[in-house]
């Protein structure tokens, strides 16, 4: 059985003789000739140019390669199954690659190859099939039948572009890295990478300038505080870290009491930083206890509310015996 999620995330030079050939029963099951030529790219990104460019290509064929056959395998599941049994088909099969997959991987890029991409190339984007990428479909479907081309393409390169005359197959990936949510990121260096340079940068999914990285390890608190853009700010104090942010700026502790301190720095234009420091009332093996810093909504006015929130509860709810 193809672990189809795996297939959508693999990182490494394409098998370029399996794609080929994949690409050949794709067009024979959709009762198309076979392309005249076939050229490899480097990225999606240089894939969209070179299929823009390719006057030789004739028309995208990629309704009777890709959708007509996929329309037709998911008709037949529905049908069989019912709405009700496809939701929960697909529930138990494609939900969890899609999401991770289409969501957390396609979604960013597509976004910035319609930024980078010259403008003349972004209609190709019309035209792309997904490769790897289709994985997070084809997880629910039996693939061998007429989807056989398209899994076979899927399992051997990345994006790709198919036309009458022209087939333009790119790499996959030569570099992933991802959060614990799945979530594009990377503190030092692209999140995701392709074998030509074309690169993604994110952190936690939120896409940040190719040089931002770089900056990350000589930050202070006063250069995170002379950020304009609010959303770089926030991936400055992650990286930072709250504690020691607050420890090196302005930070005032506005209440105590049993619970904590509770700490608030202005940040401009942007809601202020607010956290609560707590202590672990176990002590350590050593007789030591730990202090934990929270950050909580601006809108706590006490520790104990804040403490309190990070429960799901009111101040007026939270009243522990044993605190830890």
């Amino acid at each position: 059985m193809t672990d189809w999620l795996g297939v959508g995330l693999v990182t490494g030079a394409a098998d370029r003789a399996e794609a080929e050939a994949a690409v050949g029963k794709a067009y024979a099951l959709a009762g198309l000739t076979a392309p005249e030529r076939i050229e490899w790219c480097g990225s999606p990104h240089a894939g969209a140019v070179a299929a823009a460019g390719a006057t030789d290509r004739g028309r995208s064929v990629r309704t009777q390669v890709r959708t007509r056959p996929w329309a037709a395998a998911r008709s037949r599941i529905a049908d069989r199954l019912g709405p009700s049994g496809w939701a929960a088909h697909w529930a138990q099969t494609g939900q969890r690659p899609w999401q991770l997959i289409v969501g957390r991987v396609v979604v960013p890029l597509r976004t910035q190859l319609g930024t980078d991409l010259p403008v003349a190339a972004r209609s190709a984007l019309l035209d792309a099939v997904y490769g790897q990428h289709d994985a997070a479909w084809l997880a629910a479907f039996d693939t061998a039948g007429e989807l056989a081309g398209l899994a076979g393409v899927a399992q051997a390169a990345g994006w790709w572009w198919p036309y009458e005359r022209v087939v333009v197959l790119s790499e996959r990936p030569a570099r992933l890295l991802r959060d614990n949510l799945g979530r594009l990121h990377s503190g030092d260096g692209p999140a995701l990478g392709y074998p030509d340079g074309y690169a993604v940068h994110a952190w936690r999914g939120m896409p940040i300038p190719a040089d931002f990285v770089t900056q990350l390890d000589t930050l202070t608190a006063a250069r995170i505080h002379g950020e304009t853009n609010a959303e770089l700010r926030r991936v400055m104090l992650e990286h930072y870290g709250y504690e020691r942010y607050l420890r090196e700026s302005a930070a005032v502790a506005v209440q105590r009491d049993e619970y904590g301190v509770l700490w608030r720095v202005p940040i401009p234009d942007d809601e202020p930083l607010c956290m609560v420091e707590v202590r672990n009332a176990t002590p350590e093996p050593d007789g030591s206890r730990r202090t934990y810093w929270l950050r909580v909504p601006p809108r706590m006015r006490s520790a104990r509310e804040a403490v309190a929130w990070t429960f799901g509860l009111t101040a007026e709810e939270y009243a522990p015996t044993i605190q830890t």
